[in-house]
């Protein structure tokens, strides 16, 4: 379908089974209490509230203690005071855990950013040699990691394993995974962060694609993105479009392009404000937001393993940026969701998205009328030519998606040349966070993915 109105379709709903959570510690407000430094914890529930605002007052210092990370992996935590398995492994140690095959793989832009990409594959039922080779691509200030998050049976990139697909997960500059370069340092050298979403369509997917292509030895790949790493497809296909043609299928999940009709108001006013405020900052040299290891998500991965903590807290967070979904995030997913997100990214990206916000189009970094001169030879900076993504693409987003509405999604769709389907999840309240970290994608996302993915190896 090209240029005008798209088929939409909804993926098939099930009954859900009621959601059952264990305990192998104490997660009690006394024990969070405790963990918290609290010597005397009361019984009454109003004053522990009080005692847990206090103790986290006094110890956000102590959150030094556990911001180390391991030699060789940077996005791989020490053990700190509270031991949960899955928020101190990295992504092969996790991995491997649940029985899956996976190994490490560095991968050198264009430009001198050094990326770490992880290939992924079942240990059992897949006697045949691997499929076709399929990257994985997350999305903003996340990395690898989170597409294991929702554990086995509920992850997707677990459940494209154990289908049998040769999976390749990247990673791109400024998250955990990506915080490396040639020649910079990104802690001594600020100009490591001068990019945005535009580098990483231009320069990180086109080498992973490259990379991937020349170790499996096969001609195309497919590829899924999600969210901001749907967008980067976009930017590689309009940037480099011999590249495009070695992409047999794109799955673009809740694609992140223009974001004209977002309803996250809290995203609409952090874009906003980094995108008044990002040459300043830039003038003091605080150019890095929200990395992996800051005192922030160290604070919330640790707070998350109490269950006093975790709905007002951790799941409370979430819903800030993204609407409500009861009873589709298992509790012991969102015990694991902080330890990996945020992974940190540049403040050039939020400016960028910030200026997203006011497009009608996918529209480069604006730099300014002088700096759009130079590289652009515009006052004004031009579009992304989506025309030129020529790729079969499917379209995947849920109605209650407050990050990437709806509108901005049809929108895309009509301008895509050779779009095969708008996929609308068929849970009414399905949101654009439930698309990582939901329990329930293997009914609602799924199917709709291995149709696709299956149809185009077999064409």
């Amino acid at each position: 379908m090209s240029n005008g109105a798209v088929g939409t379709v909804t993926a098939s709903c099930v009954r859900r089974a009621p959601e059952r959570h264990g305990k192998s510690r104490d997660t009690s407000v006394s024990g969070a209490l405790r963990v918290l430094g609290a010597s005397n914890p009361s019984s009454n529930p109003g004053a522990g509230s009080k005692e847990i605002v206090n103790c986290l007052i006094l110890n956000i210092s102590k959150i030094s203690e556990v911001r180390q990370f391991a030699e060789g992996s940077p996005c791989k935590q020490t053990q700190g005071p509270l031991e949960y398995p899955e928020s101190v492994l990295n992504f092969t140690e996790r991995s491997t855990k649940h029985g899956y095959i996976s190994d490490e793989h560095t991968v050198l832009t264009e430009d001198g950013y050094i990326l770490t990409v992880f290939h992924m594959r079942s240990r059992e039922n897949c006697s045949r040699q691997p499929g076709r080779p399929l990257i994985l691509m997350h999305g903003l200030l996340m990395s690898s990691d989170t597409w294991l998050d929702a554990g086995p049976g509920a992850s997707l990139a677990y459940l494209l394993a154990d289908a049998c697909f040769d999976l390749w997960l990247g990673n791109i500059r400024g998250n955990c995974y990506g915080r490396r370069h040639a020649t910079l340092d990104p802690d001594a050298d600020h100009e490591f962060w001068d990019f945005s979403v535009d580098e990483m369509g231009a320069y990180d997917v086109p080498a992973i694609v490259d990379h991937v292509l020349n170790q499996t030895g096969s001609d195309r790949v497919d590829y899924i993105g999600y969210s901001q790493g749907g967008g980067e497809m976009l930017i590689m296909c309009s940037e480099r479009p011999s590249l495009c043609n070695r992409v047999r299928t794109f799955i673009a999940v809740a694609p992140a392009t223009r974001l004209t009709h977002s309803k996250s108001w809290t995203l609409r006013v952090l874009f906003n404000v980094l995108r008044l405020t990002g040459d300043f900052l830039g003038w003091f040299r605080f150019k890095e937001l929200f990395p992996k290891g800051g005192v922030g998500q160290i604070l919330l991965s640790h707070l998350c393993q109490y269950d006093v903590l975790l709905e007002m807290i951790c799941r409370g967070s979430l819903s800030m940026v993204d609407s409500e979904h009861e009873g589709s995030i298992k509790a012991e997913t969102l015990k694991v969701v902080h330890a990996n997100f945020p992974s940190g990214t540049s403040v050039r990206t939020f400016v960028r998205y910030g200026q997203a916000l006011r497009s009608e189009g996918y529209r480069k970094m604006d730099y300014g009328e002088e700096r759009n001169l130079k590289l652009y030879g515009v006052a004004t900076p031009p579009y992304h030519n989506i025309s030129a993504v020529t790729i079969p693409t499917v379209i995947v987003y849920g109605r209650n998606d407050y990050i990437i509405d709806r509108k901005d999604v049809e929108w895309l769709a009509n301008s895509l040349p050779n779009v095969l389907q708008i996929v609308e999840v068929c849970d009414p309240m399905w949101n654009h966070f439930d698309f990582m970290y939901s329990q329930h994608t293997k009914a609602m996302v799924f199917p709709t993915v291995l149709k696709y993915l299956t149809r185009a190896s077999d064409s």
